[in-house]
């Protein structure tokens, strides 16, 4: 069942596939309209194009503060205003701490935290003259616990945890929610050369023994996004199969 989301407008970063793809595709499904963000400019037009008259494309470098400020003008010239907004554009690579470049991490942390920082900066005035929104952050469950081979990706989803507080503490009176979700292994074009496969028994790491799909991520995105979740900000929700929640039986049981 689709989150109520209807004559809400809703910016999504990262929308050209995988998650953001499905938030995209969650919004509409719900009543509401979309623009699309990303760098990838085809997928993202053709992700659009898909949800037909209901959702919008700009290419969008969320490193740029003239690009998001661009991408807000841009959504309430094509829908009149912006209810919300989803930090979902980031970069996932891994390494060991000891063989991060530091010029690798800064590049990670550019993306994935400051990225996030302007995108909440450029959206509070227009959320605060509007009365209120709602701001939802993906973070990682790599931003729950301390992940190995994940030096700058790990550090940057922490960071994207913390702002989340801030943010939530700053702007409850303003009337502007901010959440964190946070996923396990999803299955996603970003994800499918680690050569994880969907479906029962494809992740026995987790205790849920699998991996996550988009879809799921993006209801917990709409959730939070709907006035469903009107009491819910600072939460961190994870929505990871129980990976965060401790060892599997079969791991503690295993001879």
């Amino acid at each position: 069942m689709a989150a109520e989301l209807s004559g809400k407008v809703v910016i999504v970063t990262g929308g050209a596939r995988g998650l953001g793809a499905a938030t995209a595709e969650a919004v509409v499904a719900g009543g509401g309209r979309v623009l699309i963000t990303d760098v990838l400019e085809k997928e993202g037009a053709d992700t659009a194009a898909s949800l037909g008259d209901e959702a919008r494309f700009l290419r969008h470098d969320v490193t740029s503060e003239a690009d998001w400020r661009a991408a807000f003008d841009h959504a309430v010239a094509a829908f009149g205003r912006v209810d919300g907004l989803v930090n979902n554009a980031g970069v996932a690579t891994g390494e060991l701490l000891e063989n991060e470049s530091v010029d690798h991490f800064r590049q990670v942390i550019e993306v994935n935290l400051v990225g996030v920082f302007i995108g909440l900066r450029t959206a509070i005035p227009v959320l605060r003259e509007l009365g209120g929104g709602s701001i939802v952050n993906i973070s990682s469950a790599a931003g729950l616990t301390g992940l190995p081979l994940t030096a700058g990706y790990g550090a940057s989803k922490w960071g994207v945890r913390g702002l989340t507080k801030i943010g939530a503490v700053e702007l409850a009176e303003a009337g502007i929610r901010v959440n964190s979700v946070h996923p396990g292994m999803t299955y996603t074009p970003m994800t499918a050369g680690l050569g994880i496969q969907p479906g029962e028994g494809g992740y026995p790491g987790t205790p849920m023994g699998r991996v996550g799909v988009p879809e799921e991520i993006a209801s917990a995105v709409a959730f939070l996004l709907s006035d469903a979740a009107a009491y819910m900000t600072g939460a961190e929700l994870a929505v990871d199969g129980g990976w965060t929640a401790g060892p599997t039986v079969r791991a503690l049981t295993a001879r």
